[in-house]
């Protein structure tokens, strides 16, 4: 059963109970597909080769024009259509953990698992660097040295990463987070 989704210019979040006794919190984060992008470059990748052929069979150049424009046009493709990552799931079961699974377009799903009962707190971070400021989940996990990236390829927005805090935050059992997010609005 579809609850919530939000949806941003580049990301799209659904949140679902699929489990009759709702007691499995399913939180995923996706990037949204444009259609333009794909088709603009093609068409791009069609224009060099139509140039390189025009080049061999009218100004006859050497044939190495047409395979260079082959090697940048698979260049090209390759680098402007990669998908490395379509999605990022959070999966809270409170009686268990949290399953952190990112999803590559290759197929590859890659998933890894942190007992409830390790988890010392849900952090809502700010991330500052020279070039951008984006909003950061983690989780402080006790005997870990660094804190635990819920996302660690995607960058959703902050109004994205709320519900999934304040999720983690019930499972987890910290109330005073809560507390302190009832007040703040």
């Amino acid at each position: 059963m579809l609850d919530s989704s939000i949806t941003s210019s580049r990301y799209t979040y659904t949140r679902d109970h699929k489990w009759p006794s709702k007691a499995v919190d399913k939180h995923q984060i996706a990037i949204r597909k444009c259609g333009a992008k794909g088709f603009f470059v093609y068409i791009t990748a069609l224009l060099i080769l139509a140039s390189a052929f025009y080049f061999y069979l009218v100004k006859e150049y050497s044939i190495t024009i047409v395979y260079w424009s082959f090697l940048l046009d698979a260049f090209l493709v390759k680098w402007l259509l990669r998908k490395p990552v379509e999605k990022e799931v959070v999966v809270v079961m409170p009686a268990f953990g949290v399953q952190l699974e990112t999803h590559y377009a290759s197929g590859k799903v890659s998933r890894e698992f942190v007992p409830v009962d390790k988890i010392l707190k849900p952090v809502l971070l700010e991330c500052v660097t020279p070039v951008t400021c984006y909003w950061s989940l983690s989780l402080i996990v006790r005997g870990e040295e660094e804190l635990e990236s819920v996302f660690k390829e995607l960058r959703p927005p902050a109004k994205m990463l709320v519900p999934i805090w304040k999720a983690l935050c019930a499972a987890t059992g910290n109330k005073e987070s809560l507390d302190e997010s009832r007040d703040d609005g």
